[in-house]
């Protein structure tokens, strides 16, 4: 049986937490910023936890995280 791919693009993008969840950096936050509120700007350094309902995807994309 061959090994899985990993799509780079989403090894590039999420990353497993401890407890088995995924999360991502918000998009938005690095250039044309004098535009954007402080809150927005604010909110955006957060990581974002992925929804339940992504999850297999992200998983099938990962096959070894």
């Amino acid at each position: 049986m061959p090994k899985l791919k990993t799509k780079r693009s989403a090894a590039k993008r999420f990353k497993k937490t401890g407890s088995g969840k995924f999360v991502f950096n918000k998009p938005g936050h690095s250039h044309i910023l004098t535009k954007k509120s402080r809150k927005r700007k604010r909110n955006m350094k957060r990581d974002k936890v992925i929804s339940e309902t992504m999850v297999t995807h992200i998983k099938r994309m990962l096959p070894y995280a």
